[in-house]
């Protein structure tokens, strides 16, 4: 058997499957249990994906590519509990605003 350094063939798995292609990674655990191992797999699958679907034809402005994980609202709760409403029932965004101050301020005031 040849070591690839990738897993062995288990459950769904198959490395045989393993290619460098465009697109997307994928990772869940069907235990619905959170863990920072699922993180820490996130960011090897998205650092093994050197052209991403989502790539941008700029190549200095990055692809915008990134992890989607579940909302960790025990956290977010200790914050602003008195602002959220229960669990499941919100949505988190994360937004990039210009460097340049009138900029934004701009898109401050848009959103």
């Amino acid at each position: 058997m040849i070591r690839t350094g990738l897993p062995e063939k288990q459950g769904l798995y198959d490395p045989k499957h393993e290619s460098d292609a465009c697109g997307i990674g994928f990772i869940a655990n069907i235990d619905n249990k959170p863990s920072h191992q699922m993180i820490e797999d996130a960011i090897t699958i998205l650092c093994r994906l050197e052209h991403r679907g989502g790539r941008g034809s700029d190549p200095s402005t990055g692809d915008g590519a990134g992890i989607m994980m579940q909302i960790p609202d025990e956290l977010y709760r200790k914050t602003w509990n008195e602002l959220l409403p229960k669990q499941g029932e919100y949505a988190v965004g994360m937004l990039f605003l210009p460097q340049n101050e009138r900029f934004k301020k701009q898109g401050r005031r848009d959103c």
